[in-house]
């Protein structure tokens, strides 16, 4: 009777505790396409980032407009001096879009000419099981 208890709390445990599993790996797979992705746009390779993200992204911009505004902001903004993550974030739901799987990080940044911002990088998962970049936003 014991042991019967004993393994059923150990199933329930384990049922509870894989979707914060599932949620953080996640999470760490999105981040490190998250990363690549900053990679290139902080390294003004716009066009290359237009091309490593999400379909949604370029459902909403195409590649030429994606280039000219992503240069035209980052180069009012000048280099990136540095960049640390606030948060990220695991959610099914975003306001607008439709129910999948997504990250959103937030970084403080620092650039040559704006010494305070914070960038909001949104990431989905995709039907292949990549994690690409959906959405990015500074303010």
């Amino acid at each position: 009777m014991k042991r019967s208890i004993l393994i059923g709390l150990v199933v329930l445990a384990l049922a509870l505790a894989s979707p914060l599993i599932a949620a953080d790996d996640a999470v760490a797979n999105a981040q490190a396409g998250t990363r690549a992705w900053l990679g290139l746009v902080d390294g003004g390779k716009y066009g290359g980032s237009w091309d490593e993200a999400a379909a949604m992204f370029k459902a909403a911009i195409s590649r030429p407009d994606w280039e000219k505004a992503a240069g035209n902001v980052r180069s009012q903004l000048g280099a990136l001096k540095a960049r640390t993550q606030k948060s990220a974030t695991f959610t099914k739901t975003l306001p607008g879009g439709p129910d999948g799987e997504y990250v959103v990080t937030q970084f403080d940044a620092q650039f040559e000419n704006k010494a305070s911002a914070v960038e909001t990088v949104t990431a989905v998962h995709e039907k292949d099981g990549s994690w690409r970049v959906a959405g990015y936003f500074i303010r």
